[in-house]
Protein backbone atom coordinates (compact mmCIF):
# COMPACT_ATOMS: atom_id res chain seq x y z
CA UNK A 1 0.00 0.00 0.00
CA UNK A 2 1.27 3.45 -0.94
CA UNK A 3 0.22 6.52 1.00
CA UNK A 4 -0.30 10.24 0.48
CA UNK A 5 0.78 12.37 3.43
CA UNK A 6 -0.85 15.80 3.08
CA UNK A 7 1.42 18.62 4.22
CA UNK A 8 -0.31 21.17 6.42
CA UNK A 9 2.15 23.76 5.12
CA UNK A 10 -0.40 24.29 2.33
CA UNK A 11 -3.48 24.06 4.52
CA UNK A 12 -5.71 26.85 5.77
CA UNK A 13 -4.52 27.02 9.38
CA UNK A 14 -7.55 29.12 10.32
CA UNK A 15 -9.74 26.18 9.30
CA UNK A 16 -7.38 23.33 10.08
CA UNK A 17 -9.71 21.27 12.25
CA UNK A 18 -12.32 21.02 9.51
CA UNK A 19 -9.65 20.21 6.94
CA UNK A 20 -8.24 17.45 9.11
CA UNK A 21 -11.75 16.07 9.51
CA UNK A 22 -12.13 15.95 5.72
CA UNK A 23 -8.84 14.07 5.41
CA UNK A 24 -9.80 11.54 8.06
CA UNK A 25 -13.19 11.02 6.44
CA UNK A 26 -11.28 10.23 3.23
CA UNK A 27 -9.28 7.54 5.02
CA UNK A 28 -6.06 9.53 5.31
CA UNK A 29 -3.48 7.75 7.50
CA UNK A 30 -0.51 10.14 7.57
CA UNK A 31 -0.33 13.89 8.20
CA UNK A 32 2.94 15.61 7.27
CA UNK A 33 3.90 18.48 9.56
CA UNK A 34 6.76 20.75 8.48
CA UNK A 35 8.56 22.47 11.33
CA UNK A 36 10.82 25.35 10.22
CA UNK A 37 12.88 27.68 12.39
CA UNK A 38 13.90 30.48 10.03
CA UNK A 39 17.55 29.43 10.31
CA UNK A 40 17.96 26.00 8.75
CA UNK A 41 15.44 27.06 6.11
CA UNK A 42 14.22 30.57 5.23
CA UNK A 43 10.77 30.26 6.77
CA UNK A 44 9.13 29.92 10.18
CA UNK A 45 6.14 27.66 10.75
CA UNK A 46 4.93 25.96 13.93
CA UNK A 47 6.22 24.32 17.08
CA UNK A 48 5.31 21.68 19.68
CA UNK A 49 2.36 23.55 21.28
CA UNK A 50 0.53 23.76 17.96
CA UNK A 51 1.18 20.10 17.19
CA UNK A 52 -0.07 19.15 20.64
CA UNK A 53 -3.31 21.03 20.01
CA UNK A 54 -3.79 19.30 16.65
CA UNK A 55 -3.21 15.88 18.18
CA UNK A 56 -6.29 16.34 20.35
CA UNK A 57 -8.43 16.48 17.21
CA UNK A 58 -6.86 13.80 15.03
CA UNK A 59 -6.16 10.07 14.94
CA UNK A 60 -3.77 10.32 12.00
CA UNK A 61 -0.10 9.39 12.23
CA UNK A 62 1.79 12.65 12.77
CA UNK A 63 4.77 12.66 10.44
CA UNK A 64 6.85 15.53 11.85
CA UNK A 65 9.63 16.85 9.61
CA UNK A 66 12.16 18.94 11.52
CA UNK A 67 13.83 21.52 9.29
CA UNK A 68 15.59 23.17 12.19
CA UNK A 69 19.04 23.77 13.63
CA UNK A 70 20.07 21.86 16.77
CA UNK A 71 17.23 19.31 16.51
CA UNK A 72 18.71 17.35 19.42
CA UNK A 73 17.49 20.09 21.77
CA UNK A 74 13.86 19.66 20.72
CA UNK A 75 13.29 15.94 20.15
CA UNK A 76 11.67 15.40 23.54
CA UNK A 77 9.38 18.39 23.04
CA UNK A 78 8.04 17.00 19.76
CA UNK A 79 7.64 13.54 21.26
CA UNK A 80 5.61 15.02 24.11
CA UNK A 81 3.55 17.03 21.58
CA UNK A 82 2.40 13.83 19.85
CA UNK A 83 4.78 13.18 16.97
CA UNK A 84 4.66 9.57 15.77
CA UNK A 85 7.42 9.95 13.18
CA UNK A 86 10.30 12.38 13.68
CA UNK A 87 12.50 13.12 10.69
CA UNK A 88 15.68 15.12 11.04
CA UNK A 89 17.96 16.44 8.30
CA UNK A 90 21.34 14.93 7.50
CA UNK A 91 22.60 18.48 7.05
CA UNK A 92 21.39 19.69 10.46
CA UNK A 93 23.70 17.71 12.75
CA UNK A 94 27.09 15.95 12.71
CA UNK A 95 25.71 13.42 15.18
CA UNK A 96 23.00 11.66 13.20
CA UNK A 97 23.42 8.28 14.84
CA UNK A 98 23.02 9.80 18.30
CA UNK A 99 19.89 11.66 17.19
CA UNK A 100 18.37 8.58 15.61
CA UNK A 101 18.90 6.67 18.84
CA UNK A 102 17.39 9.55 20.82
CA UNK A 103 14.23 9.28 18.72
CA UNK A 104 14.11 5.49 18.93
CA UNK A 105 14.60 5.56 22.69
CA UNK A 106 11.25 7.36 22.78
CA UNK A 107 9.68 4.52 20.73
CA UNK A 108 9.10 6.77 17.73
CA UNK A 109 9.81 6.13 14.05
CA UNK A 110 13.16 7.74 13.20
CA UNK A 111 13.63 9.33 9.79
CA UNK A 112 16.47 11.16 8.07
CA UNK A 113 15.98 13.59 5.19
CA UNK A 114 18.39 14.91 2.59
CA UNK A 115 18.18 18.16 0.63
CA UNK A 116 18.27 18.13 -3.20
CA UNK A 117 22.01 18.88 -3.31
CA UNK A 118 22.97 16.22 -0.74
CA UNK A 119 24.17 12.86 -2.15
CA UNK A 120 22.24 9.74 -1.21
CA UNK A 121 25.39 7.91 -0.13
CA UNK A 122 25.84 10.30 2.81
CA UNK A 123 23.47 7.91 4.60
CA UNK A 124 25.23 4.69 3.59
CA UNK A 125 26.85 4.22 6.99
CA UNK A 126 23.65 4.64 8.98
CA UNK A 127 21.05 3.23 6.60
CA UNK A 128 20.48 0.19 8.82
CA UNK A 129 19.77 2.43 11.80
CA UNK A 130 16.96 4.51 10.30
CA UNK A 131 13.30 3.66 9.87
CA UNK A 132 12.50 6.20 7.16
CA UNK A 133 14.46 7.87 4.35
CA UNK A 134 12.96 11.17 3.19
CA UNK A 135 14.15 12.68 -0.08
CA UNK A 136 13.43 16.34 -0.66
CA UNK A 137 12.36 16.94 -4.27
CA UNK A 138 12.30 20.72 -3.78
CA UNK A 139 14.56 23.02 -1.81
CA UNK A 140 12.96 23.08 1.65
CA UNK A 141 11.36 26.17 3.08
CA UNK A 142 8.22 26.90 1.11
CA UNK A 143 5.21 25.06 -0.27
CA UNK A 144 3.99 25.10 -3.84
CA UNK A 145 7.38 24.58 -5.49
CA UNK A 146 8.05 22.62 -8.69
CA UNK A 147 9.38 19.06 -8.48
CA UNK A 148 13.08 18.90 -9.39
CA UNK A 149 13.27 16.38 -12.23
CA UNK A 150 16.80 15.20 -11.48
CA UNK A 151 15.64 13.98 -8.06
CA UNK A 152 14.24 10.90 -9.80
CA UNK A 153 17.80 9.57 -10.02
CA UNK A 154 18.19 10.02 -6.27
CA UNK A 155 14.94 8.15 -5.65
CA UNK A 156 16.35 5.21 -7.59
CA UNK A 157 19.63 5.37 -5.64
CA UNK A 158 17.81 5.51 -2.32
CA UNK A 159 15.54 2.63 -3.28
CA UNK A 160 18.56 0.51 -4.22
CA UNK A 161 20.28 1.38 -0.95
CA UNK A 162 17.18 0.37 0.99
CA UNK A 163 16.93 -2.91 -0.93
CA UNK A 164 20.49 -3.75 0.06
CA UNK A 165 19.95 -2.91 3.70
CA UNK A 166 18.93 -5.34 6.42
CA UNK A 167 15.76 -3.44 7.31
CA UNK A 168 12.33 -2.62 5.95
CA UNK A 169 12.83 1.14 5.56
CA UNK A 170 10.10 3.54 4.48
CA UNK A 171 10.96 5.63 1.40
CA UNK A 172 9.27 9.03 1.44
CA UNK A 173 9.48 11.84 -1.14
CA UNK A 174 8.49 15.42 -0.36
CA UNK A 175 7.98 18.38 -2.68
CA UNK A 176 6.13 19.30 -5.84
CA UNK A 177 4.12 16.08 -6.06
CA UNK A 178 0.82 16.67 -7.84
CA UNK A 179 -1.73 15.25 -10.27
CA UNK A 180 0.56 15.93 -13.23
CA UNK A 181 3.55 13.92 -12.07
CA UNK A 182 2.39 11.28 -9.62
CA UNK A 183 1.56 8.84 -12.40
CA UNK A 184 5.19 8.98 -13.52
CA UNK A 185 6.57 8.78 -9.99
CA UNK A 186 4.62 5.67 -9.07
CA UNK A 187 7.03 3.56 -11.16
CA UNK A 188 9.53 4.08 -8.34
CA UNK A 189 9.26 2.22 -5.06
CA UNK A 190 7.99 5.18 -3.01
CA UNK A 191 6.01 4.32 0.11
CA UNK A 192 4.82 7.80 1.13
CA UNK A 193 4.25 10.79 -1.15
CA UNK A 194 4.12 14.12 0.65
CA UNK A 195 1.78 16.50 -1.14
CA UNK A 196 0.61 19.90 0.05
CA UNK A 197 -0.79 22.23 -2.60
CA UNK A 198 -2.18 19.37 -4.69
CA UNK A 199 -4.29 18.20 -1.74
CA UNK A 200 -5.47 21.48 -0.25
CA UNK A 201 -5.93 23.61 -3.37
CA UNK A 202 -9.39 24.75 -4.49
CA UNK A 203 -10.93 23.44 -1.29
CA UNK A 204 -11.55 20.04 -2.91
CA UNK A 205 -9.58 18.19 -0.24
CA UNK A 206 -11.43 14.88 -0.36
CA UNK A 207 -11.45 14.69 -4.14
CA UNK A 208 -7.80 15.71 -4.46
CA UNK A 209 -6.66 13.24 -1.82
CA UNK A 210 -8.65 10.34 -3.21
CA UNK A 211 -7.38 11.01 -6.74
CA UNK A 212 -3.74 11.00 -5.65
CA UNK A 213 -4.24 7.82 -3.62
CA UNK A 214 -5.91 6.05 -6.51
CA UNK A 215 -3.10 6.94 -8.91
CA UNK A 216 -0.35 6.02 -6.41
CA UNK A 217 -1.91 2.61 -5.88
CA UNK A 218 -3.15 2.06 -9.42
Amino acid sequence: MKYIAPSILSSDLSNIHNQLKELEESGCKYLHIDVMDGHFVPNITIGPPYIKSLKKHSNMIFDVHLMIENPEAYIDDFVDAGADIITIHQESSPHLHRLIQQIKDKNKIAGVSINPSTPVDTLKNIIDDIDLFLIMSVNPGFGGQKFIKSIENKIIEASNMIDKSSKDIILEVDGGINKDNINNLKKYDIDIYVSGSAVFKNGDIKENYKYLMEVANG
